[in-house]
């Protein structure tokens, strides 16, 4: 019979990627993508699986617990890939119950509803709840997150997403649900909505506006190439033990400015402009309250019992980045249009 696969979230950024994946990796799988279409949910991330016979897209929100019951009752899901969540740590700040409502609640109802239509035939099925490294709050200058890493969330968005952590280690716990959850540092690529760090600065820079950096940029991120995410969740989904942890990161550690410098350097080549004048757009900006220093990911476990690694340097990874936006300038010119345009204006011009 033909594997039916929830992937909530799969119009935004990581879960785009995962259902491109998902549908042209897997032809004998069925690929439900439920999003609710808010601001960083955007179908246009799918044109090229549109039509696919393997794929449907549903509309709907997981906060909504009978929705969500109906829709398990409709479909016998073999794996639900929960990606779906709040995850702009500014936001979160500005509004925390959206984060609690979607990251918490959310993950709830599709536990409850994962727990009510497979109980008592567990075999086969798998819960799999993507979160993030910022729940275990900040490194210092050495030392890396670990799978034991004791839990330290900062910000109402990483406390959002350790709660809803814990809750799915408790349904495995108490109720036996087949689960597995995994931690990433931060991921780049294309079609990444452009509040984020790296579509943010490509976008500015190509428009000649300020890229603005928090504090000193002197913050450190781990980065990893969204493809290489999307490649681990298919590796996890599928060879990982329940109730374990995995994390997922790209052994590519950068300060927030040395990586916007390199990224001004990659786009003044591309825009043909003399070198260093995107540089001089660097406009640096009040810190984020409660911003952690330093995020660095230990993937060994995930490379020494699953085999999977990254595929490509920073550099590369960039470089590629760079040239989607570039090429796609009517998509970054569609999302960055009405809305989002006043929460710009809020995060960063009026600071």
């Amino acid at each position: 019979m033909m594997k039916k696969v929830l992937i909530t979230g799969g119009a935004g950024f990581i879960g785009s990627h995962v259902v491109r994946r998902f549908v042209n990796q897997y032809p004998n799988y069925h690929v439900f993508n439920l999003d609710a279409l808010t601001y960083a949910g955007n179908l246009e991330n799918l044109t090229d699986v549109n039509g696919a016979s393997n794929y449907n897209f549903v509309k709907g929100d997981i906060t909504d617990a009978e929705f969500i019951q109906d829709l398990f009752a409709q479909h016998d899901f073999t794996y639900v890939i929960h990606l779906a969540a709040e995850s702009h740590v500014d936001r979160s700040i500005s509004n925390p119950i959206a984060f609690v409502m979607t990251n918490v609640v959310g993950t709830v109802n599709l536990l409850n509803a994962a727990k009510h239509h497979w109980v008592d035939k567990f075999e086969g099925k798998r819960f799999y709840h993507v979160s993030t490294d910022e729940v275990y709050g900040a490194l210092g200058e050495t030392g890396m997150f670990t799978e034991s890493t004791k839990y330290d969330p900062h910000s109402p968005y990483s406390a959002s997403k350790a709660s809803s952590d814990h809750f799915v280690r408790a349904y495995h716990d108490t109720y036996g649900l087949p689960v597995v959850i995994s931690n990433c540092s931060n991921n780049y690529g294309s079609h990444h909505f452009p509040e984020k760090l790296i579509p943010l600065a490509i976008h500015n820079i190509r428009n000649n506006k300020p890229i603005p950096v928090y504090g000193k940029g002197e913050n450190v991120r781990d980065w990893l190439w969204v493809e290489d995410h999307a490649r681990a969740i298919d590796v996890i989904l599928h060879k990982g033990k329940n109730g374990e942890t995995y994390n997922i990161g790209g052994h590519n550690e950068w300060k927030n400015i040395d990586l916007i410098h390199l990224l001004c350097k990659i786009m003044d080549k591309k825009l043909v402009r003399a070198e260093g004048s995107s540089a001089q757009l660097i406009t640096f900006v009040k810190d984020r309250a409660g911003h952690d220093l330093r995020y660095a990911i230990d993937a060994t476990k995930l490379k020494e019992e699953l085999g999977w690694v990254p595929s490509l340097q920073f550099e590369e990874g960039l470089e590629k980045t760079v040239d989607w936006y570039l090429n796609n300038q009517s998509w970054l010119d569609h999302v960055t249009s009405g809305a989002y345009q006043s929460y710009y204006q809020d995060q960063y011009e009026k600071r």
